[in-house]
Formats: structure tokens, sequence, C-alpha cells
């Protein structure tokens, strides 16, 4: 069944609201739950489950009981994440994420669909709420992967996404209180005792995995405050900032992207497993990779690094784990005992962190 723009545009009305596009891996509607899928000599019975960065504590609840009635694993978690994207308190993803460094709001997201071997993504997207769902309908209709900046957001309103301003009061003040402390010879007064300035690399992963074995994954962000405009860290690039193999499983990472990027982590994550890793010994081996690949400036002494980062990862069979540079991190999962979050894995004790950032 084909399906036109018009058909889609009267279709996807409630984008947001309804949470996600049906996917399209063959040009038309497939409701219902994806096949069994046949591994030798039977049909595959794995262990449904949803896990994210801990921001997504209320979407992995959202994404699981979608899989439960047999919703689209892709389709289940941008659900799950949308809902950050549209919570103007979260200040690190979607409407009301902190600015760039001229106040503007950036975003990046990207997605890939275990099933279909499909993945969609967008860079640098302004004055749209949801880029999840601009980057899967990058994977849905067109024969493209990445579309950035002025074209990702024209092609989103040919879509039929709706245009809005992204920077709320809240966010503004926050910027306004950062560029403050640019020039110490400009008119702005400092207040040391009651001007606290946020620094966020803050973004939501989140990877399901069906019964059946199919997978979904998806990372989205407003990425790092006051980056200068046009920056693109991890979240948008397939195989670091998120990355699923429908044989294998699915991983993705929050946190400094500009470490992560080097490494391909979610890649590297998903091929470790691919080895017969598990899910902690695999994102402990790229924590590994990904400091061992960090320039002298990010590190202490020691060789600790002065930033976060976060990894997630699933198996096709249910599996999972979470894990961080240091400890303290937890993350959010899901299965039939009901969402919660619980602790990473981590390479360094808390009290190995170093105490100051490099400049």
């Amino acid at each position: 069944m084909s399906v036109s723009r018009r058909d889609f545009l009267e279709r996807s009305a409630a984008l947001a609201a309804a949470g996600f596009i049906p996917r399209l891996p063959d040009g038309g509607f497939l409701p219902g739950p994806a096949a069994p899928v046949d591994v030798g000599s039977g049909v595959f019975r794995g262990r449904p489950v949803v896990i994210s960065s801990a921001n997504g504590i209320r979407g992995v609840k959202v994404a699981f009981d979608k899989m439960a009635n047999g919703e689209d694993p892709l389709d289940a978690a941008i659900a799950g994440v949308n809902i950050e994207e549209l919570d103007p308190n979260n200040q690190s993803v979607g409407f009301g994420g902190l600015p760039n460094e001229e106040g503007i709001v950036q975003l990046d997201a990207s997605c890939m669909h275990g099933p279909t071997r499909r993945a969609g993504s967008v860079g640098c997207i302004e004055d749209i709420a949801t880029p999840s769902l601009v980057a899967k309908a990058v994977m849905d209709y067109t024969d493209h992967i990445m579309l950035v900046g002025p074209g990702a957001k024209k092609f989103a309103l040919a879509m039929g996404f709706k245009e809005q301003n992204l920077l709320t009061e809240k966010s503004r003040q926050d910027w306004m209180r950062w560029k403050s402390r640019l020039n110490k010879n400009d008119a702005w007064l400092d207040h040391d005792e009651d001007i606290k300035i946020k620094f966020t690399t803050g973004t939501i992963n989140m990877n399901a995995v069906t019964s059946a074995g199919d997978i979904g994954s998806v990372t989205t962000t407003s990425g790092m405050s006051w980056k200068i405009s046009g920056r693109v860290g991890d979240s948008p690039i397939i195989g670091a900032g998120q990355y699923c193999d429908n044989t294998v499983g699915a991983a993705g990472s929050t946190g400094r992207g500009e470490a992560n990027i080097k490494v391909c982590g979610a890649f590297l994550a998903v091929e470790f497993m691919r080895q017969g890793m598990t899910p902690e010994q695999s994102l402990l081996q790229v924590v590994e990779r990904v400091i061992a690949m960090t320039e002298k400036r990010l590190l202490d002494e020691r060789g600790r690094p002065y930033f976060d980062l976060d990894f997630y990862a699933v198996t096709k069979d249910g599996r999972y784990a979470g894990v961080s540079c240091f400890e303290g991190s937890r993350f959010a999962v899901c299965d039939e005992q009901g969402a919660r979050l619980e602790t990473s894995a981590y390479l360094f004790k808390a009290s190995e962190r170093p105490k100051a950032r490099a400049n």
C-alpha cells in the first residue's frame, strides 16, 4: 500500500501527542507486532526490555507498555524519549534545552531500526521540538540517513512537523547568566553569591528489544550547553551516539560526545557483544578505549578524565547493562518487573574523580 505525503500528514497530525510515526520499511504502514525471528530450528523468544539513561525513567515504562501491546520497538523507544523532548523542565533535550553560545536551541537526534537495518539522523535542527521523530521520518521517507541545519528543518516542515520557539524563559535566563560571565570588562555585574552557571552535556538514549528479539534504538539531545553554533556531538552520529544490530543488540551513550565520536562507542560495544562479551564487559572495554584515545588536556595526572560519559547496552535476548567512567551513575530499565533505576558499573571509584575540570 503506497502512502502519499498527504496521507502521512493526515495520519500524523498529532505526531508528538501520539508519540510515534508508523514505520514504513517497504512504503506501507505495518501495524501490529514484529514477526518472530526464526533462528535455526525454532522461533526466537527472548526477554523484552527497555533501557535508557536515568532521565528516561518515565519513558522506559511508556516504551515497554507499547511493546507489550504489539508496537514496533523503535516506535516504542521514540515514544519514550518524546516525553523528555516535550518537557520544558528537561533542559538537555528538545523544548527548553539549553541553547548554544548565540542563545539558539539546536537539537540533534538519531535512530536505528534493527529488523529493517535502516537508520535516520538530524543535526543542528532548530524550532522542532521532537528531533527523534524527524530522524525517523528521514529514515522512513528518504534515501538518506542524515539531514542537518536548515535542510533538516525544511524537511521537517514539509513532513508536517510544527515550528515553535524552543527557548523557554528558564533556559534564556540561564543563557543570560552564562553570557554575563564571558568578559570581566563588560557591562554586566557579577554576583558570585547568587549566580550559578549551568553546564550540561545531558542527553537521552533509549534502546528497546521485543520478546521476538527485534531491536530499536534512539538518542536525542540539545547538546553541550553554550556550544559553538553548528557544533554536533555524538548523538546524531550512527555508531557513536547509538547503534543497533538485530542479530546482536544495541548500545548508546550520554555525556561528552567529542570523546565518544573518536571510538564509535556504540558500534564498538555492539561488536564486542557480537564476540561474546556481556553488555557490562563490552561497555567497560569501550570506556577504557575512550580514555586511551583522550588527549592529555582532558585527563588528570593519573589518567582520569575530567568529563563524564555513560554507556548503555542491551542484547537480543534481553540482557542489559549501564556503565560509567565514575562510580555513582544510574540508568533506567523497564521489563516485566516494572520501571526502575539501577546502578551502573564503573571504571573508577567516586574518590578518583578529578576535583577540577580542564580548561
